[in-house]
């Protein structure tokens, strides 16, 4: 009967542990900078090359905040992620498309920054991408 009472209070000690890990895992909503996902793309091809294009509003040039937002993205193998940032007092696109340009270029002036993950899963981080 003891073992028992062993065995149980283990197991739910365990489980409290595996609940508290799985909501502690940091995720956009702790990084500073107020960021809002104002477009979003996704092609609908789950066989091939998954394309995932965001257009993200922040409050400042929080280089690093941005990058871990962009490296919080969902990313696909072989697939590519694109996160372009713009502040959000300025003009931005409320819509995003697949291809080289992804959004107006009315609104290529008022881009500070632009992250990439290729099919590669190579990083590349970029101000102020269309000066």
């Amino acid at each position: 009967m003891k073992l028992k009472h062993i065995l149980i209070a283990l197991s739910l000690a365990l489980l409290g542990w595996f609940i508290y890990d799985t909501m502690s895992i940091p995720s956009v909503d702790d990084l500073e900078g107020d960021f809002k996902e104002v477009a979003f793309y996704r092609n609908e091809n789950n066989t091939g090359p998954v394309i995932r294009v965001y257009a993200v509003t922040v409050d400042d040039t929080l280089w690093e905040q941005m990058q871990t937002y962009g490296d919080y993205m969902p990313h696909t193998k072989y697939g590519n992620t694109k996160v372009y940032f713009f502040l959000k007092d300025k003009p931005f696109p409320t819509e995003v498309q697949p291809g080289e340009s992804n959004f107006e270029a009315r609104f290529q002036e008022f881009a500070v920054a632009k992250y990439e993950k290729d099919a590669m899963s190579q990083v590349s981080f970029v101000r102020y991408p269309f000066e």
